[in-house]
């Protein structure tokens, strides 16, 4: 990877559907040299997919809160990605360092929803308990994956 990797990755991040010749013009590179290095990238597993990101408010999940998940005991990463696993709403869940054991991203239809998604999550045995943070508004967001 270098320099020209990087400014096309940055380029696609910002719009996966750039043409190979406006990447180029904006790196410096003939388009067909940007589309040697794109499927470079692609079979070197650097890029793992093109995706199109809907408007989770269009896709009917205007609702969204951080969970920190507390558990009973030692509970492993596999038994924690199980249980968030069979909930729908979980979008992203990662463990962490501190008090609580993982924290979780979680969308829902309303408030409603939300709180039955969280108690799919609260009912596993290995569950103690849950802080939640609905989220007002979003100030940054970058994907990465």
């Amino acid at each position: 990877m270098d320099n020209l990797d990087y400014g096309i990755i940055d380029l696609l991040r910002q719009n996966s559907r750039a043409g190979y010749g406006d990447i180029g013009n904006k790196i410096g590179l003939s388009a067909s040299a940007v589309k040697r290095r794109v499927d470079r990238l692609v079979a070197d597993r650097v890029i793992r997919a093109f995706t199109v990101q809907v408007d989770p408010v269009v896709d009917g999940l205007a609702t969204e809160a951080y969970v920190e998940l507390f558990c009973r005991g030692t509970v492993s990463p596999d038994d924690l990605r199980r249980i968030l696993s069979a909930v729908p709403e979980v979008q992203d869940a990662a463990t962490i360092t501190g008090d609580a054991d993982a924290i979780v991203h979680v969308r829902s239809r309303d408030i409603p929803s939300l709180e039955d998604a969280l108690e799919r999550i609260r009912v596993a045995p290995s569950v103690d308990h849950t802080r939640s943070a609905i989220v007002l508004s979003r100030l940054v967001h970058r994907s990465y994956e």
